[in-house]
């Protein structure tokens, strides 16, 4: 008898449809219950569908792994992610048959890779089972990439994600257990975030179903609201504001974090040079716009920090909430939103875009720089919370720096090509690749959505929603020849 052939890639392929399927017994659920019967039938014929697809594919190719190649596991990366696109696409396609494959394949891949952009209309006019579904596939992207960014990303050394490798980043037989509760225990944190965050939005004013729903988009940073007028339908419950404000910077901290808090000396967190960055760059901007907003307008403090610190914080996690058109608070405002889209959260979190410790890292390197401009004889050794910073590791941010804003620059390129205008072309593709959200501009801004935007628009945007997700060396490794070589099994 023919001894199978290991696939891990077709495995993990397999598990995601196994994932997805039980995910979708719960907008099946929910539709039960509202007594809709067509979207019954639909996430009822697609959870089976799923199922039986990663029933064979576990089936044929369960094995024990002894190892994943490099090539492999961003093979797993990249398939996986595209998979839990294209699936996540499936209900809105199904549910809303008058909506373009374009469309659907936009608002799926914005879900899952919890960048929150979105093309629907008349978003609270859709059925209680496809708004759950919006939260649950941006609920399932944020783990998914907290997972990511623990387990694959340092052991592939992208964009300097070494430095917080752990034994879960190890994926010799030895490790595996270790990894394996490392990862229950932050699906446990993370599911306690959600409930908690679900009960205080609920006790605060929201109805039972909408705290649900945006409790899974507020602690995956995804920014999928119920509403057209996204958060701003709240925008007069302060409590409800400050509470997504704090479970947003919830989301956005390293999730090893919450496990070194729950099981650890709490010290190593306390003087986690992430963090303390990330809170202090929240502070300072916070402040800084506040006070701005303060000598410009006449409104009262209270609403002048609870409006500034609710956008800014959504922004900085790539989030993606609005609580309002900050886009007409003036020139500053617009530039500050600006550049606080390139900032994201801390690594290890659900948050996108470039992450806190690689702007911490290029200061201590420019710091090192003028040091050596005014002492060239001098030895200046570069640390990190303690680690040393070596120059495999300093290659990798330069490189993921470079990577991630020429494709910045080629996206907002093409969409000029299509005929975007500037702010238009420049905002989608900074909030695409950044997984921010709204962009700029009277069309994509706060109080707009991509709906407008040409259907190849809105394909190259789902692309770069994809490349900023999975810290996009992990996609474009996948086009060089070097990956494909013997050297790299």
């Amino acid at each position: 008898m023919n001894q199978k052939t290991p696939n891990p890639v077709a495995f993990f392929c397999s598990f995601v449809f196994l994932t997805m399927s039980i995910v979708q017994l719960i907008p099946l659920i929910i539709s039960h219950y509202e007594t809709d019967s067509s979207d019954q039938m639909i996430f009822s014929l697609l959870s089976s569908f799923c199922m039986l697809l990663g029933y064979i594919g576990v089936k044929n190719y369960h094995q024990t792994f002894t190892k994943i190649s490099t090539r492999q596991l961003y093979l797993i990366t990249l398939f996986s992610w595209l998979l839990l696109g294209l699936i996540g696409s499936l209900p809105f396609i199904f549910i809303l048959p008058d909506l373009p494959l374009c469309d659907a394949l936009f608002e799926s891949f914005s879900g899952i890779t919890t960048t929150g952009s979105t093309i629907l209309t008349g978003i609270e006019k859709l059925p209680p089972s496809l708004l759950i579904w919006r939260g649950l596939i941006q609920w399932v992207g944020g783990i998914g990439i907290v997972v990511l960014s623990i387990a694959v990303l340092p052991h592939l050394r992208v964009g300097g994600m070494k430095l917080f490798a752990t034994e879960s980043s190890d994926w010799s037989n030895k490790t595996h257990p270790r990894a394996n509760k490392m990862i229950v225990s932050i699906l446990l944190i993370y599911l306690a975030l959600t409930l908690v965050c679900a009960l205080i939005y609920f006790i605060a004013g929201m109805g039972a179903f909408d705290a649900l729903v945006h409790a899974m988009t507020t602690v995956s940073t995804g920014g999928f609201a119920n509403y057209d007028t996204s958060f701003g339908f709240f925008a007069n419950n302060y409590l409800l504001m400050w509470t997504a404000s704090i479970f947003m910077i919830f989301g956005a901290l390293p999730f090893v974090f919450y496990v070194n808090m729950l099981h650890q000396n709490t010290r190593r967190n306390v003087v986690d040079s992430q963090i303390k960055g990330f809170i202090i760059f929240l502070i300072v901007a916070i402040l800084t716009l506040s006070i701005e907003r303060l000598f410009r307008s006449d409104l009262p403090l209270s609403e002048v920090l609870t409006h500034v610190s609710f956008n800014v914080i959504s922004v900085v996690t790539t989030t993606g909430f609005a609580s309002t058109d900050y886009t007409l608070w003036g020139q500053f405002a617009i530039m500050f939103f600006f550049y606080l889209m390139f900032v994201g959260g801390c690594s290890g979190s659900t948050s996108g875009s470039v992450k806190i410790f690689r702007f911490q890292i290029a200061f201590l390197m420019l710091n090192n720089q003028l040091k050596r401009m005014s002492h060239p004889n001098g030895t200046y050794v570069l640390k990190y919370n303690g680690q040393l910073v070596n120059d495999d590791i300093i290659r990798s941010i330069v490189a993921f720096s470079m990577m991630f804003a020429l494709t910045i620059a080629a996206i907002a390129l093409i969409l000029g090509l299509l005929g975007l205008d500037f702010t238009t072309s420049l905002s989608a593709a900074a909030t695409a690749v950044t997984n921010v959200g709204p962009g700029l501009g009277e069309i994509i801004g706060p109080a707009g959505n991509f709906q407008s935007l040409p259907s190849a628009a809105k394909l190259l945007l789902c692309a770069g929603m994809l490349i900023g997700r999975l810290e996009v060396m992990t996609v474009f490794v996948i086009l060089t020849p070097s990956i494909w070589s013997r050297w790299s099994r």
